[in-house]
């Protein structure tokens, strides 16, 4: 019998710091997780950098949302071939491979601009080869972490290594938008393309030996489809994935706003931008003790009922600010909605998951996230440059507003998220 079928409420576990951050405990991921801190950091760096030159040089929001799309759809594309990647060869290699061609690729980036490439378009094509790679690796990058910690160990491990992502995004604009004030843009580029050396360094010195993986050797699209009728099987999954898409589509274009709004409508400099960019990330950092369990194992479904609503509100708030204490405080709340959302749904899919088909149900989930945000991000910006930022962000914002308001009134939308994991035989997924 497929997990989902015997449901039963998550019970609240222990309690306390030494809980949410047990999985620390385990050398191999605390190894990843240091590198990965840093090597986000950098990606960072360039996530703000990138947009700021571009509306530096064209003045328009739509080459934003374009940068953004560039760099972030192909992970969607690419995502059946990436999954079965995941499942099918060892993680640990090819994420070393994968992070090693990203490095040179942020080299090429840096190296284009410091010879005075100040094409538009150049620089979008320079940040989807980026794109690409990533589009390769990061299922690969979201099945690997569960295998460096013990099952009971995996909400905790799932939970910082989204706390690491938000902590990244809280240096690394803050230090970009230093760095662009001070030094220029070359400096923020190359920062990036030398941050890789963290990952690549804790990836040789994770122990293969202690690292779990099921290899299941498909064929590409035998695989997808697979995986396609194995998280129809299995509810908890479905809602996870919609839920994270959602937030994708409507909420996360906001960071592409951060630019647009400092420039156009708060009239700041870059070190405002970069302290601004940051706030998301501080706003995460504040909400990981929920989902790192510090106040207990909580309900995954009421957590979300709560958190989209305000999520939702932090978002109007932002859009609708006309000065920077405005603007921040969204920013700042709307990176504990997030990260409460997104980290929440990613925990239920990955304790639901069968170890055996995580690579390509990992793959589907985020080519659902990384194809609903570029999207998003596209038509929000291109909005803007009509009819102006505030009333598209505050539109986006009412939308969400109206979905949390949706699931409030009817939890049995996301009730599912409380699955048990899936300990079927491998036989089920081959008939699914």
């Amino acid at each position: 019998m497929l997990g989902g079928r015997g449901r039963s409420p998550a019970p609240e576990g222990p309690r306390g710091l030494a809980h949410g951050l047990r999985a620390l405990r385990h050398d191999n991921y605390r190894r990843f997780w240091i590198g990965a801190l840093v090597s986000n950091s950098g990606t960072w760096l360039q996530n703000l950098t990138v947009p700021y030159v571009l509306l530096e040089i064209t003045d328009a929001a739509s080459w934003v949302g374009l940068a953004a799309f560039a760099s972030i759809f192909p992970v969607m594309v690419l995502g059946p071939v990436a999954g079965n990647l995941a499942d099918r060869f060892d993680r640990r290699k090819v994420l070393v491979v994968g992070q090693f061609a990203a490095a040179l690729a942020a080299a090429a980036l840096c190296a284009a601009w410091v010879w005075g490439v100040r094409s538009p378009g150049a620089l979008v094509a320079l940040a989807a080869v980026g794109g690409v790679i990533s589009g390769f690796t990061m299922p690969t990058w979201q099945s690997f972490v569960p295998t460096l910690v013990e099952t009971e160990d995996l909400p905790s491990a799932i939970s910082l290594n989204s706390l690491q992502f938000n902590i990244a995004r809280a240096i690394g604009p803050a230090a970009g938008g230093a760095l662009i004030a001070a030094l220029g843009p070359a400096w923020a580029f190359g920062l990036n393309a030398a941050s890789f050396g963290a990952v690549l360094l804790a990836l040789a010195l994770v122990d293969p030996r202690s690292t779990r993986q099921h290899r299941n050797p498909q064929p590409i699209i035998k695989g997808f489809v697979s995986s396609i009728r194995y998280i129809r099987r299995q509810p908890g999954i479905g809602v996870g994935i919609a839920l994270a898409a959602c937030v994708a589509f409507l909420g996360f274009p906001v960071i592409s706003f951060v630019v647009v709004y400092a420039k156009h409508v708060y009239r700041v400099d870059p070190w405002a931008l970069g302290l601004l960019s940051g706030l998301m990330g501080v706003g995460a950092i504040l909400a990981a003790p929920i989902v790192a369990g510090v106040f207990g194992d909580l309900s995954r479904a009421k957590t979300v009922r709560v958190a989209l609503p305000l999520y939702g509100l932090t978002i109007m708030v932002f859009g609708s600010s006309t000065t920077v204490l405005q603007g921040s405080i969204g920013l700042l709340f709307s990176g504990m909605g997030f990260l409460t959302i997104v980290a929440t749904s990613n925990t239920a899919v990955q304790t639901i998951v069968a170890d055996r088909i995580r690579g390509r149900v990992m793959a589907t989930r985020i080519m659902s996230f990384t194809g609903a945000y570029p999207l998003g991000a596209l038509l929000q910006t291109a909005l803007a440059d009509v009819v102006g930022p505030r009333p598209v962000v505050t539109t986006a914002g009412a939308l969400l507003t109206l979905a949390g308001l949706i699931i409030v009134f009817r939890p049995s939308l996301v009730a599912r998220l409380d699955d048990p994991p899936d300990t079927s035989p491998p036989a089920s997924a081959a008939a699914a």
